[in-house]
Formats: C-alpha cells, structure tokens, sequence
C-alpha cells in the first residue's frame, strides 16, 4: 500500500500556487461539510458525537499522519484503549466512525443494517470488483441478494459442500502424499507448508469454481502460455496486493479531476490481464460443454440460471470463490499450524484427542462434531489471526446512532475485526494463543461466529461453512500423521504483509511422522 508519506511528498511538489488554490478548496469544503454535520447534528437534537484523537497539523488531513505504518487496525486498537471502543478519525474529507467490540460492531451489522448496508469502495477494489458485481462488495440490494442465493446454491451453502466433498477429500490426500514424500526424501530439511497448501488449495478452487484444475493454459490477449504459478498470480495473488493499493484521491473526492497515472495503469493492466485468463478458462469450459462432456461447476450453473446477467459479470463472479477460497482459508490454516508447531503441549493434546475418537482410521469431515479441541484450535486462529483485520468500509447513507452515539450520514464505518477480537474487556489475555477458552460452555460446539472473524447479520461471510470444513479437516489430518515443530528461530518470524494477516515468510517446519 502506498505509504501517506509517499501521498504526501507528491501533493507537496505540486506547483506552489495550484497548492494554495488546492489548499484554499479543501479548508472551504471541510469547513462546509464541519458546518452542515453540525447543523445536523442541531437538527436531530443530539451533539453526542463519537470522540476524535487529536489532529496534527492540517486539518484537511485530518488523522492520516497518524497512520504511517501499514497495519492501521493496530493503530485503532491502540486508540480504542484511549478512546473508548468507538470514535472517529478524519480521513481526508470523510469522517471515518471507527468500532473496535463485538456489541457494537453487531449492533452496527445488525440492529443498524438498513442504515449502513451500502459500501462505498476506493477505486482499487472498484475496479477489481467491476463496480459492485462481486457478492462480497455489492450494495445489500436485489443484484445481492441474487448473486448471493446463487453462490450458496452451487459453491458455498450446505447441499454445495456435500457435492463439493469429493473435491476436498482430493485435496487432502494430496497434500498427506506430499509430505509424506518430503519426508522420504528430505527427512531433515524443514517444509514450506504454504507452497504445498497453497498449489492444493487453488486447484479446488479451479475445480469448483471452472469445473477442471489446470496446469497451463494460452491466453489469446497475451499472446503467451501461462503456467500454473502464472496463473495463480494473476488471479490471485496480485490481485489481493492490487486490492489494497491506496489511491490518494479516495481520501479526497473533490480532487479526484488530478490524474495519478501510475495507479491507474497498474490497476487497469492487472484487470486486463485478470479478464484475458478468465475468458481463456472459461473459452475452454465452455469448449468440454459443447462437446458433450457433463462438468459440475459454478460456470456451467451461472450460465444455465443466470440469465439476466453480462458476460462481465458472470466473468467477475466466477472468479470471485477462486480469489477468497485460495487466499483466507490458506492464512488461518497456515497460523493454526505454526501455532500447533510452535507449542508442542497443545499439539499433543490435539492429537490424542484424536486418536480417542479415530484411533487408527483416518480423520474426515464426519469426526469433526466430535473432536471439539480441534475446533477450539479453529477459532482460537481465527480470533487471534483474523484474515480480514478491517471489514470494508461500510456507508451511512441515513443518520443513524451506534453505542450511544450520534452517527450523521455520509460517514462512513469502518469495523475494526481485529480490535474486537483483542478487546481486553471480553477476552482474557487476548495476546496469547489459548484455543481452551472456546471449551467453555458458553460457546455452542456447532456456532461458526464465536468471533467476530466472520462478521454477521445479513452480510455474514457466505464461506464460513466451506471454510471450516477444509481448515478443520486439514489441521486435524495434518496432526494426526505428523509431528510439527518449527525450524530454528522460526518462532520469531511473526510479521504480516501490509494491512493483511499474510505471514509476510511462508512458515518453515520440521516434520517427523507419526507411527
């Protein structure tokens, strides 16, 4: 993401007297937005407002020289120990209504939906999503409402994952032979357990999402053959780096008319490149449907039901599964791991509970009801290392209020996931990795949104389901054929990339099988 300091440095060398004209616009608009929350404020008889952190310097700034560093949900957390769990910072010429517990981010995706359902998207992930065609950024309208009921029904709702299992149950037994292979052949070499996971994880993707896995595949507009890394890095893992470049207009609207070139033609060639792969993966499906082959996939159900949608858009929503199967279920499986590997006491607890419920048949999806540490080890990951530290941005397109406080509209909220699942007052020792926490009996076994890792109300993470069953089913195997510990001075290696979860190094661990 690129840094404030780096916008900041360009908005400087801008000439001398655009920058005083500039100046001069952006102090008269703020002050005019200031006056009119006010007068809103007077209007509906409530000046409650949520508290501000100081503002240095500009105030048409606001509080973005305070957020350099490139994690700002652990700016907010910060604050939230100074401010309380909800306030507002200034960003630009928006004001920004920050919530960091889980009662008030409920109430926010719950009690106070119908006012705040809309989003308002930087131009990265406007571009990236095809102005709102994704089910994950869309506006809760009925263009939602239907992709979603179609994304349930053929990839992510329950009659989906019966379907899907033998999928699943593929990639698993993949990835057992593969260690077992790493094993055999370099028994004290330590394992990158993301590149294997990773590669298995994107071809159940290809093959729910296309209905084939590939491993090369020409694209006419590129001229060229990619192979499968190739693939995936245009698919994905560019993408997830392009979704959160900062374009320094998102912060102010009324400047949006100054060109910045460099962004725009970096987002605009990777959605290039994005829709040249996916027509040459959906080219090629479609070729094996008119030629008679019967191919369950999610393409095939979108071009069979979806009849009032654009090509674009069936494009954009197929892509969509293989872009979040591939990248969040693989962070918290990968963190689970290097927890597990990391404390050996747990992970033997972990494996007898395992061995009492198994004994010497393999793990599968069916134990998992009974194996109630494992899915303490899930959510424990999930809580501690949430793969989306900051919901999107969600807008307030009507005053409305949240714990306590008067909200105006056109503010804009953001759901600080990764403040709520360190809040102090709600979890003890909220730092440390204690998966025995989720043993307690106020917890439902069955719940998946013990945390608020999954958000709620009704934009709730469509994949939580899927998710749980291919991250529980992968540790749970993984522990049961094999012993972990991590490489020498691994345990240190604990940075994430940018404002993500990512483990900024793939994890590398020591493996020694299991008798």
């Amino acid at each position: 993401m690129a840094s404030i300091t780096h916008f900041l440095q360009e908005f400087q060398a801008t000439h001398f007297a655009t920058s005083v004209a500039l100046g001069g616009l952006s102090l008269f608009i703020f002050f005019s937005f200031f006056i009119q929350r006010f007068r809103s404020t007077k209007k509906n008889g409530n000046s409650k407002l949520p508290p501000v952190p100081v503002v240095p310097g500009l105030p048409v700034i606001g509080n973005l020289l305070q957020m350099k560093e490139k994690k700002p949900h652990k700016t907010f957390l910060r604050w939230a120990e100074i401010y309380g769990p909800i306030y507002s910072i200034r960003t630009g010429a928006s004001t920004v209504v920050v919530l960091n517990s889980a009662n008030i981010a409920k109430e926010a995706m719950v009690t106070r939906f119908s006012s705040i359902s809309t989003r308002n998207l930087s131009n990265a992930i406007k571009h990236l999503s095809g102005n709102k065609c994704m089910v994950a950024t869309s506006d809760y309208d009925e263009f939602h409402k239907m992709v979603k009921r179609y994304i349930l029904t053929d990839v992510l709702g329950t009659n989906a994952q019966k379907r899907h299992r033998c999928h699943r149950d593929t990639m698993i037994e993949n990835i057992s032979n593969k260690l077992h292979a790493h094993i055999k052949n370099s028994p004290l070499q330590a394992v990158n357990f993301k590149k294997i996971f990773e590669y298995e994880l994107f071809g159940l993707a290809l093959k729910q999402s296309l209905g084939h896995d590939v491993e090369s595949i020409y694209v006419e507009e590129l001229e060229s053959t990619l192979s499968r890394g190739e693939i995936f890095k245009v698919l994905v893992s560019d993408l997830m780096e392009a979704a959160i470049e900062v374009d320094w207009r998102d912060f102010f609207p009324y400047l949006k008319w100054i060109p910045n070139k460099n962004h725009e033609m970096k987002i605009q060639r990777m959605v290039f490149e994005r829709q040249a792969v996916m027509n040459a993966l959906i080219k090629a499906q479609k070729k094996r449907i008119a030629s008679g082959e019967e191919v369950s996939s999610y393409l095939t159900y979108l071009l069979s039901e979806a009849k009032t949608l654009t090509n674009d858009q069936i494009t954009v929503l197929v892509w969509e599964p293989i872009i979040e199967i591939s990248d969040t279920t693989m962070v918290t499986t990968e963190w689970a791991m290097y927890e597990l590997a990391k404390d050996p006491n747990r992970q033997d607890l972990l494996y007898k509970e395992i061995q009492n419920v198994c004994g010497t048949n393999k793990m599968t999806e069916e134990h998992l009801s009974k194996l109630p540490y494992l899915g303490a080890v899930f959510h424990e990951t999930l809580r501690k290392h949430s793969p989306t530290p900051i919901i999107p941005l969600r807008h307030a397109h009507e005053d409305t209020q949240l714990g306590g406080y008067y909200i105006p509209a056109g503010s804009e909220i953001a759901i600080n996931i990764y403040g709520c699942n360190m809040d102090k007052k709600q979890w003890a020792k909220p730092e440390e990795w204690k998966p025995e926490r989720f043993l307690d009996k106020k917890y439902d076994p069955m719940d998946l949104y013990k945390t608020m890792s999954f958000g709620g109300g009704k934009r709730v993470c469509a994949g939580s389901l899927q998710a749980s069953l291919i991250a529980c089913t992968t540790i749970g195997r993984l522990v049961q054929e094999f012993e972990w510990r991590l490489k020498d001075k691994e345990e240190e290696n604990v940075d994430t990339a940018g404002l993500t979860s990512h483990k900024l190094h793939p994890m590398q661990a020591i493996l020694k099988q299991r008798n």
